[in-house]
C-alpha cells in the first residue's frame, strides 16, 4: 500500500499568554504586535489567510524584532502558497532568536517538503535542544528519519513523541505506519487502532488499519475498514482502490466494479483505475465495456504497458486472435526490455491455425535466448545436500491457486504427496483467494504468499528455503514468474501443467509431460527442456463439485442429436468451426450449443460465419458464462461434444465427460492441440479421436445415429473414469514424485561447480 503523505503540523502561531507579573517585559509595540497575531489567527481560523497575512505583516512592521511575529507570518505564508515567503520569515525570525523552537520547527516542514532532509533534521534538533518537552518537533523528526530509511529512529522518535503526549493522534497514526514499515504488524494494529480511539475522525487511520488486515487475510474486519475510511472521506481514492482489490480477490466481481466506478466518478482520466475496471468487466464478461475501459487507459497513457496486456486478453476472450497479436507487439514498442508482452504473444500464437510448430518454437527459443542475455547464468553454487534419495523439498510457483483449472489438477497431488519423499512449498503469486486456496493451504508444508513480492524478493525467498525442486504451474498462460526462473532459484526447475508448451528458456529443465501430448522422437525438438513423460497421464482429475450426472441424453426425447462446445470461446477457430458447419449441414436436424460466448465483435463474426454458411440461428444456443453448478447441468443438454482446435481443452475435456458426455477431438502436431487426444486415451475412448478433418465429420455423423452407443457410454462413463488413470490420485502422485526423484538424481550426479 502507498503511504500517505504525513503532514507535518504547524507550530508557533498563537500567541503566548503572560502572567502579569511578565507584562511588564514586554513593550506596547509587541504588545500591539500580540494583538494583531490574534487577529490574523482568527481571520485564518474563517477561512481567510490573506486576511491573516495582512495582520501578521502589520505585527512585523509593530515589532520588526519579535522573532513570533516574523513566525506567524510565514505560517500564514505558507498556508496561503507563498512558501519561499514562508521559509524568508522563518529565517528572519532565527535571525533575530537563533534558538526560538517554533522558527526552527516551522522552517524545518518547508525543507522537509522541498527534500532538504538533512537540513530539517539539524534545526528539528536544535528546536528540541532549545524545548525538550515538544512532541510535534519529535513527530517531525520522525518523518525525516522515515523518508532516510532510518525505521528504528523514526520509531524511536514517535516513542519519544508519544511519552509527553500519550494520546496524541498523530503521532500514533506515523507510529503505525513506521511500524508496518519494520514488519511489526502487532504492534502496527495496536497503534492505529489507538490512532482512531483517540480520533475517530481520522480517515487514514482507518484506511491503514484496514491495509494492514487485508494483507493478513482479514477480509471482514478490512472491508467494514475500508468503508469507514469512505464514511469519513467520500473522496478516499485508494480506499476505493483497495476495496476493488478486496472484492477482486474473492471473486466478488460485481462489487469491485463498483468500487472502481466511484473511483472513476472522482478521477476519470486514471489511467490505472481504468485497467482495474476494464479487468474486471472482462470477469463479469461485459467484454465491449471492457475493451472501452482498457482502450481509454491507454489513450489517457499511451505507455502503459499493463493496459495493453489487458486489452489483448479482452481481445483473446472474443476470439479475435490477430487483433489481440496486434495489439501486444503495439505495445511492446513502449517497454522493448520487458517480458510481460512477449510472453502474451506466446501464449497467443497457439490459439493461430496455420502457424507451424517449428514457428512458435522459433518464436519461444527466441524469447529464451533473449531472457537469457538479460539474466547470466547462475554461478554461485548451490547449498541443497546432494543426497540422491533424501526427502525432497519441492516449490510451487502459481498465481492460480484458487478456483481456476490449475488448481483442480493441484489438488489431487498434494493431497496424495508422500511427506516421507517430499515437502510441499507454496509460493502463491496472485491475488485471488477462497475455499480452494484454504484447502491447498492446508496441504502444503510451508505457504508462502508472494504476490507482492517482485521477482528478486520471490528468488530470495525460494533460495533460503533451499528449494530443491520448483515447478513453475503457469508458464506463458498467465503470470510467468519469469525474472526467478531465469536467475535459477533452484538447482532443478521444471514447468507443468499451465501451458501447454515450451518455455523456451534453458533455464527451466524438464517438462512433464505424458506419450500422447508429446510423442517420443517428435517432439523433443521443439522444446528446450528434457520432457519428461509421465507414464499413465500428466493430469489426475477431481471435480470441483459435486454433482450427479444425468445418463439420458436429450436426444432420447427430442428426436434429434444435439452437439455442444463447451471450451472458452477463444478456441473456437476458422479451421474447426468450418468442421462443426460441415456436421450441421450433413444432418438438418441435428443442434448446436455454444458456451461461453458473450455479446461483442467476436460473437457478430461468429453469427456471420454461421448464416453465411446457410445455418439458421434457430439451430444455435448461445450460453454465456454461468455459475459452476450451472455449468455442470448445462452437459445435460447435449448428446455430443465439440473439442476445440488447434487448441483443445483439457479441464473442460474432463468435466464434459464426467457429466457423461463423449468428446470429439482432431489433435494436430502441436502439444497444445493434443490434450484432449491423450485424456480420451487414457480412457480408453481412442474412437472418438479422428485421424483427419473428414475423420472428424464422419465420426459425428455416425455417432449422431448410434443412440444406443450414446447411452451405454452415458450411463458407464464415470465408472470408466473412476476406474482409469486419470482419476488414481495415489498413482499418479507416485508417478509424480519418481519423476522428481529422477530428476534429482540427475542433478546429484552432475559434478558440482
Amino acid at each position: 500500500m502507498r503511504q500517505l503523505l504525513k503532514r507535518l503540523v504547524p507550530f508557533g502561531r498563537t500567541p503566548h499568554r503572560t502572567s502579569a507579573d511578565n507584562r511588564s517585559a514586554y513593550s506596547a509595540a509587541r504588545d500591539e504586535a500580540d494583538r494583531l497575531i490574534a487577529a490574523g489567527n482568527r481571520s485564518e481560523d474563517a477561512g481567510d489567510p490573506r486576511a491573516g497575512c495582512e495582520h501578521y505583516r502589520k505585527a512585523v512592521e509593530v515589532a520588526p524584532d519579535y522573532a513570533k511575529a516574523h513566525v506567524n507570518l510565514g505560517i500564514g505564508l505558507a498556508a496561503a502558497g507563498d512558501v519561499d515567503g514562508a521559509i524568508e520569515s522563518y529565517r528572519t525570525a532565527l535571525a533575530i532568536d537563533p534558538g526560538y523552537a517554533p522558527a526552527n520547527y516551522n522552517l524545518a516542514t518547508q525543507l522537509y517538503a522541498r527534500g532538504e532532509l538533512q537540513g530539517a533534521a539539524s534545526l528539528l534538533h536544535l528546536a528540541l535542544e532549545s524545548r525538550p518537552e515538544f512532541p510535534e518537533a519529535h513527530v517531525a523528526l520522525s518523518n525525516v528519519y522515515d523518508a532516510q530509511g532510518e525505521l528504528a529512529a523514526a520509531a524511536a522518535s514517535l516513542e519519544a513523541a508519544l511519552h509527553q503526549r500519550p494520546n496524541y493522534a498523530g503521532a500514533l497514526y506515523n507510529y503505525g505506519l513506521v511500524l508496518k514499515k519494520m514488519g511489526r504488524m502487532m504492534e502496527a494494529e495496536a497503534a492505529l487502532r489507538r490512532a482512531i480511539g483517540v480520533d475517530p475522525d481520522n480517515a487514514d487511520a482507518y484506511y491503514e488499519l484496514a491495509a494492514l488486515l487485508h494483507t493478513r487475510g482479514e477480509f471482514g474486519e478490512a472491508e467494514k475498514l475500508f468503508c469507514s475510511t469512505l464514511e469519513r472521506k467520500p473522496d478516499h481514492t485508494q480506499a476505493f482502490a483497495a476495496l476493488f482489490d478486496l472484492y477482486e480477490s474473492q471473486g466478488n466481481y460485481a462489487a469491485a466494479a463498483s468500487a472502481v466506478e466511484e473511483v472513476l466518478r472522482q478521477r476519470p482520466d486514471w489511467a490505472g483505475a481504468l485497467m482495474n475496471y476494464g479487468h474486471v468487466l472482462k470477469k463479469l464478461r461485459r467484454l465491449t465495456d471492457s475493451e472501452a475501459a482498457y482502450r481509454r487507459a491507454i489513450a489517457l497513457d499511451p505507455a502503459f504497458v499493463p493496459a495493453y496486456r489487458g486489452l489483448g486478453g479482452v481481445l483473446l476472450a472474443q476470439s479475435r486472435i490477430a487483433d489481440a497479436l496486434e495489439v501486444f507487439r503495439s505495445g511492446r514498442s513502449f517497454d522493448p526490455e520487458g517480458f510481460d508482452l512477449e510472453t502474451a504473444e506466446l501464449f497467443a500464437l497457439n490459439y493461430i491455425d496455420d502457424l507451424s510448430r517449428e514457428e512458435i518454437f522459433a518464436r519461444h527459443r527466441a524469447f529464451g535466448e533473449r531472457l537469457e542475455r538479460k539474466y547470466p547464468r547462475r554461478t554461485e553454487p548451490f547449498r541443497n545436500e546432494r543426497n540422491p534419495e533424501r526427502r525432497l523439498r519441492v516449490g510451487y510457483v502459481s498465481a492460480d491457486f484458487y478456483e481456476h483449472p490449475v488448481a483442480l489438477f493441484a489438488i489431487p497431488l498434494f493431497e496424495r504427496h508422500d511427506q516421507s519423499a517430499c515437502e510441499i512449498y507454496c509460493y502463491s503469486t496472485g491475488t485471488s483467494q477462497d475455499r480452494v486456496t484454504r484447502q491447498l493451504q492446508s496441504r502444503a508444508n510451508v505457504w508462502r504468499d508472494a504476490g507482492s513480492m517482485s521477482d528478486p524478493e520471490l528468488f530470495e525467498a525460494i533460495t533460503r528455503d533451499e528449494i530443491d525442486i520448483l515447478v513453475d504451474l503457469t508458464g506463458h498462460a498467465g503470470d510467468f514468474r519469469i525474472g526467478v526462473f531465469a536467475r535459477q532459484a533452484a538447482p532443478v526447475q521444471a514447468t507443468w501443467l499451465g501451458y501447454p508448451n515450451t518455455t523456451g528458456t534453458t533455464r527451466v529443465q524438464y517438462r512433464i509431460a505424458d506419450n500422447i501430448t508429446e510423442p517420443a522422437g517428435h517432439s523433443e525438438r521443439f522444446h528446450t527442456e528434457t520432457l519428461v513423460r509421465l507414464p499413465h497421464s500428466q493430469w489426475c482429475y477431481r471435480p470441483f463439485v459435486s454433482i450427479e450426472c444425468d445418463v439420458v441424453p436429450p436426444m432420447t426425447r427430442n428426436g434429434f442429436v444435439t452437439f455442444g462446445s463447451f471450451n472458452e470461446f477463444t478456441k473456437l477457430s476458422p479451421s474447426i468451426l468450418r468442421l462443426w458447419i460441415t456436421v450441421l449441414t450433413r444432418l438438418p436436424d441435428a443442434r448446436l450449443v455454444i458456451a461461453r460466448v458473450s455479446d461483442g465483435p467476436g460473437k457478430d463474426s461468429l453469427i456471420r460465419d454461421l448464416k453465411g454458411a446457410g445455418i439458421t440461428l434457430e439451430r444455435i444456443t448461445f450460453a454465456p458464462v454461468v455459475a459452476l453448478d450451472e455449468y455442470y447441468r448445462r452437459f445435460g443438454t447435449v448428446d455430443i461434444a465439440f473439442d476445440s482446435a488447434p487448441y483443445s481443452g483439457t479441464t473442460t475435456t474432463c468435466d464434459t465427460l464426467w457429466m457423461g458426455v463423449p468428446v470429439l477431438t482432431l489433435p494436430g502436431i502441436t502439444s497444445a492441440s493434443r490434450p484432449s487426444a491423450s485424456i480420451l486415451t487414457t480412457l480408453g475412448l481412442t474412437g472418438w479421436i479422428a485421424a483427419t478433418s473428414e475423420d472428424y465429420v464422419r465420426i459425428a455423423v455416425d455417432s449422431a445415429s448410434n443412440k444406443a452407443n450414446i447411452v451405454r457410454l452415458r450411463e458407464s462413463m464415470r465408472t470408466r473414469m473412476r476406474t482409469s488413470p486419470l482419476m488414481d490420485e495415489v498413482r499418479f502422485a507416485r508417478d509424480v514424485e519418481n519423476a522428481y526423484r529422477t530428476m534429482w538424481r540427475a542433478w546429484c550426479d552432475r559434478p558440482s561447480p
